[in-house]
């Protein structure tokens, strides 16, 4: 019975058939996600779609960390099986053994360098949306003064980073994670220029940014307005941080910042007429939609 030798070897794949239930099991041991205890919310904090993607990306790495060493090994294991059992010996057969597991190799190799790329992309991205937040935060004064500050809002199938509400107007707050390059002489090139349809870059330029943001603030606009019956301004705001911003040419209605003294900036800006009756209309708009993340203690 010839397939019983193909058969039989399989016995020796059981413990590492165990190993990667196992490593299944556990891949969602750690989830830093936390709900909140009065209604079962999850609880928002600055850049929290970043810190889901992140845990989703520390899953997939261990995924492939902890399975990776495993499956590499099942078609040495199932060859060194065929040897004990096979009663002629096949060099063509024990190649392929030895290149597919080589393969597999490259692959969980190929994979965890991908899951190392984008740990780091996340990584920049959580720390420019967190400095953003802390500046926003300071907006945030007591109740003669009413400024709020929400932070990761749903909003037509995406997240907004920031709503900034002030006494004079909404603020749509988007940030973006840029790496600065540097020059062959070792200088670091921190320069941006924003134009009106397009940020330019040291050495490339982008337009999708200001795009999206004009976007996420005229979807802010309609769903305020429809949900209160009354107008609502709203402007967008790009923060780049770590970058210098150049905006003398820069769009008439979107603000693109560093982010750095962004509160300031943004106490003292007015898009439009926002009476007392809206500003606390669109508060509890926002309050029931997402929740806020004032200061403790205001």
């Amino acid at each position: 019975m010839a397939w019983l030798e193909y058969l039989l070897p399989l016995i020796f794949l059981f413990p590492l058939a165990a190993m990667g239930v196992i490593v299944v099991a556990l891949r969602n041991l750690h989830d830093a996600r936390v709900r909140s205890p009065f209604d079962a919310q999850p609880l928002r904090e600055p850049g929290q779609h970043l810190r889901d993607r992140l845990d989703d990306a520390f899953a997939g790495l261990y995924l492939n960390g902890a399975l990776g060493p495993l499956v590499t090994l099942v078609p040495l294991v199932y060859g060194m099986g065929r040897m004990l059992f096979s009663v002629e010996q096949h060099w063509v057969e024990w190649a392929f053994y030895g290149a597919l597991s080589t393969l597999l190799v490259l692959a969980y190799s190929f994979r965890l360098m991908r899951d190392f790329q984008r740990i780091s992309r996340l990584k920049l991205g959580l720390a420019c949306e967190l400095a953003v937040g802390q500046e926003l935060e300071r907006l945030v004064r007591p109740e003669a003064h009413p400024f709020y500050v929400f932070h990761d809002v749903p909003a037509a199938g995406t997240r907004i980073d920031h709503v900034v509400v002030t006494p004079c107007g909404v603020f749509v707050v988007e940030t973006r994670a840029r790496t600065r390059p540097f020059a062959p002489s070792g200088e670091e090139l921190d320069r941006l220029v924003v134009e009106k349809a397009r940020l330019r870059f040291p050495g490339w330029s982008e337009r999708k940014p200001l795009a999206r943001t004009r976007e996420l603030a005229r979807w802010m606009a309609e769903w305020l307005s429809s949900r209160t019956g009354r107008t609502v301004p709203v402007m967008g705001v790009l923060t780049l941080p770590g970058w210098k911003v150049e905006a003398d040419q820069g769009p008439d209605d979107l603000l693109v910042d560093s982010g750095d003294d962004l509160a300031s900036r943004l106490a003292e800006l007015c898009p439009g007429e926002f009476d007392a009756a809206t500003h606390d209309a669109v508060i509890a708009t926002l309050l029931e939609h997402a929740g806020a993340s004032r200061a403790p203690g205001d």
